[in-house]
């Protein structure tokens, strides 16, 4: 070989070797990054020790989840990718249901709708039992955030309605304050991770789109049960939650405000030392969201909700108007800017007789927690449950209580503005301190990192467990 010809080699060699070295340098860099943050976050949430099991009582609504490949079962059921994102309050035909499924399926945007063609929803249903990795597992907003919160260490009563097989996969310390059924309203679970693919359409991110035909849930069927108990079971905390059942469900005429002045009636029943939590959800319907405002939220003082309901809920109470979908990667000055407005319009109205003022909002995105709580209110430990609802929305989503930073990344900023505002105060974020937290006016905000799961087993019930183990370090 020609001595040009062995320098070029060389020379084309060491570039290559160059090259690896320095990616493996990064790679290095970013695996020690994540570490620290992970042990920081590990050692935040760790600060609290419950020294006894904390009460709490949470409904409402139960039910048997079907989790599937979203993108495979419709294949399977026959139904063709659509071309045209339309939303469709609840879903009566194959097209409705291509339509709305390619709506939020594009953005990664996690939705709830009600199928009001009951021979569809059962064609579905069948169609799960010839899939590959479906599985099968117990469902609704209670029941999920009942075990998280037991999990936790927790003494919960649970207002829903279970088979006793279901009952059964229920933690230790959860009590079900009404008889056994016989048979469970079934939800359909259509997951699909970022990049997934249907027809034309990719997904921006990993989320889940919901099917239900419920016919017990949406009735609060479990409420009167839940109130015969609930008061000598005195909780520190009362969660209310699973109401996105009633979007759309064919009421009679005032049926649907009839239930939600009894839930009212049970909210204004638990003494003014025990909080009360309302979970918020996908919503839909103007009217239900509008009842919601006259007869659940003044009642609660704290709420939470994901960077989908956030927007939505601001816009409500702005002007009346219902958000569908919104940026599913908020930065943190936006998200912050939109808890701040919502928070001060909440705690601007005159308060009646029973009505509560907010004192603690916790929104959970998928790159970072933020929590906004009332100085001087009964709400403690803000700094370490933030760093926990981090680190539980990894476990969930990873379906792992040990955290694995090489199936994991951060997409926050590497520093945030705390506002859009022009001259706002830009946070860095510090590996070894990740949560951060300021004073502002009457409140403290906290912010944490999120350690995105990059192998995802599953996102539903996310927003229930972060927002459920959050809340026990703060009562």
């Amino acid at each position: 070989m020609a001595p040009g010809l062995r320098f070029g080699a060389a020379f084309s060699l060491l570039v290559v070797l160059a090259a690896y070295w320095y990616r493996q340098q990064v790679q290095d860099e970013l695996d020690g990054r994540l570490e620290t943050v992970l042990s920081s976050l590990l050692k935040a949430e760790s600060k609290v020790d419950l020294e006894q099991r904390p009460r709490v009582a949470v409904g409402f609504g139960g039910c048997l989840d079907i989790v599937a490949d979203g993108v495979a079962l419709l294949n399977k059921a026959g139904v063709r990718p659509s071309n045209k994102p339309i939303h469709h309050n609840d879903i009566k035909t194959e097209e409705h249901l291509a339509e709305s499924f390619a709506y939020f399926f594009r953005p990664g945007a996690a939705s709830e709708r009600f199928v009001s063609n009951i021979t569809l929803f059962r064609q579905l249903v069948k169609a799960t039992q010839s899939l590959p990795r479906v599985r099968w597992s117990l469902g609704g907003n209670a029941p999920v955030m009942a075990n998280r919160l037991a999990i936790e260490g927790c003494e919960v009563l649970m207002g829903s309605r279970l088979t006793s097989d279901l009952v059964d996969v229920l933690q230790e310390h959860v009590t079900v304050t009404s008889k056994a059924v016989d048979e469970m309203d079934i939800h359909l679970i259509l997951e699909y991770s970022s990049g997934s693919k249907w027809g034309e359409l990719m997904s921006q991110r990993a989320n889940r789109f919901i099917l239900h035909s419920d016919s017990s849930n949406p009735m609060l069927e479990s409420l009167e049960d839940f109130e015969a108990q609930l008061l000598e079971f005195n909780p520190a905390l009362l969660v209310v939650s699973g109401l996105q059942m009633m979007d759309n469900f064919p009421f009679k005429q005032g049926q649907s405000e009839e239930r939600l002045k009894a839930l009212q009636s049970l909210m204004l029943s638990v003494d003014r030392t025990t909080g009360i939590h309302f979970e918020m959800a996908s919503f839909v319907n103007e009217d239900l969201l509008k009842s919601l405002f006259t007869y659940i939220v003044p009642y609660a003082d704290s709420l939470g909700m994901n960077e989908q309901e956030l927007p939505n809920l601001l816009s409500m109470v702005k002007g009346g108007n219902i958000t569908l979908l919104s940026d599913p990667y908020p930065r943190v000055a936006c998200v912050l800017d939109q808890m701040r407005e919502l928070y001060h319009i909440l705690n601007s109205q005159e308060v009646t007789f029973g009505q509560r003022k907010l004192t603690r909002l916790h929104v959970h995105t998928l790159a970072f927690q933020a929590i906004i709580v009332a100085k001087g209110s009964a709400w403690k430990n803000t700094m370490s449950a933030t760093a926990k609802a981090s680190l539980t929305a990894n476990r969930h989503v990873c379906g792992s209580p040990h955290i694995d930073t090489s199936k994991a990344k951060l997409i926050m900023d590497d520093s945030f503005s705390v506002s859009r505002e022009l001259g706002s105060k830009k946070i860095p974020l510090q590996e070894n301190r990740p949560v951060s937290c300021w004073e502002e006016n009457d409140y403290e905000i906290c912010v944490a990192p999120v350690l995105v799961c990059t192998e995802v087993y599953q996102t539903v019930g996310g927003g229930d467990n972060i927002s459920a183990a959050s809340l026990v370090l703060q009562i």
